[in-house]
């Protein structure tokens, strides 16, 4: 048993410098005690991307953010976050260079995986693990076609990598799949979401199923909600919920023992809200600040101090990135 096996874990591992932040209007103003986004200035970050993988890592107590694009091209460089800084990692290896990935944590093996992704010459199906030092290409016995932009996140319930959907070479996909360190193996649940890319998706522990939001399919922006329990995909039929949506970011706030979910695009464009699943249905929170409206950014629930943190994502301008680290909290 590896040394990162015995590292404590909380729920939070369980889950998988921009344009200034606007202001909420005095009508949407919170009270002191609210939840509320506080952009960070670490002294070093990341280039602006967008599409990057990012998972927290209890195991050394940092967000580890792999890859994404930029306005120069598309990034293969690791950095973690210590809840103060950005610092960038030189492993001896690591995966090649991607955007559209998907990453998370993975305690029982005490690695984080990555999955997938757009690289220069076309789309993955490779699988990687980060631990702490290095990362390492493992070779399962079978696995997920190539794809990106699937949604992904550790399921406590089965002890097991939950992956959904993304785009293959030709299609938008819908399957359901499980890692368990070893090997990836193909579920056949009784129902499940249609097909779809870019989802947000998050393990809820406050109700022991994973939920997913959102994302796109071959014609339109989706709106609907979905809950894993381990064997088949329900779906839910909120009184409150987000609008339709892709690329929005995701992760359970053990702070608040809700999922929290951020921007997206949609209909409108890019969006800038706040929303937070409580088992049942949606709620739109009203924080005093935020960042601004902006779909594919990178997201983790920092344990070490106990808040999600957000970096970069894209902007409403074409090839346009930010470069900003937020927390919610």
């Amino acid at each position: 048993m590896k040394v990162r096996r015995i590292v404590a874990v909380g729920v939070a591992a369980l889950a998988a410098c921009g344009a200034l932040g606007t202001a909420a209007s005095a009508a949407q103003a919170s009270s002191a005690s609210d939840p509320t986004w506080t952009k960070q200035a670490p002294a070093v970050h990341p280039t602006w991307r967008g599409e990057a993988a990012m998972a927290y890592d209890p195991a050394t107590g940092n967000t580890v953010l792999f890859g994404g694009i930029g306005p120069h091209g598309v990034f293969g460089d690791t950095w973690t976050w210590d809840g103060t800084t950005w610092t960038q990692q030189r492993p001896a290896t690591h995966p090649p260079a991607r955007y559209s990935a998907t990453m998370a944590y993975d305690p029982a093996t005490g690695d984080v995986v990555l999955f997938g992704g757009i690289a220069r010459h076309g789309t993955l199906n490779d699988t990687w693990t980060w631990d702490g030092t290095t990362w390492t290409q493992q070779q399962p016995a079978s696995h997920p076609s190539a794809r990106y932009a699937p949604a992904m996140t550790y399921d406590a319930a089965t002890g097991s990598m939950l992956l959904f959907g993304g785009v293959g070479s030709k299609r938008v996909l819908a399957d359901t799949w499980t890692w368990d360190g070893s090997t990836w193996t193909l579920q056949h649940p009784a129902a499940r979401p249609a097909v779809r890319w870019g989802a947000a998706m998050a393990y809820d522990a406050a109700t022991g199923s994973t939920v997913l939001f959102g994302g796109v399919n071959n014609s339109s922006y989706l709106g609907d909600t979905w809950t894993w329990d381990g064997t088949t995909w329900t779906k839910q039929d909120p009184a409150a919920s987000p609008s339709a949506r892709y690329q929005a970011s995701m992760v359970y706030d053990e702070a608040t023992s809700t999922p929290v979910l951020f921007g997206g695009s949609g209909g409108t464009g890019r969006l800038s809200d706040t929303w937070t699943w409580n088992g049942t249905t949606w709620t739109q929170q009203q924080p005093a600040s935020h960042p601004s409206a902006r779909y594919e950014a990178g997201m983790a629930y920092d344990e070490a101090t106990s808040t999600p943190v957000l970096f970069g994502g894209g902007s409403n301008h074409p090839n346009s990135y930010f470069g900003d680290t937020w927390t919610w909290g």
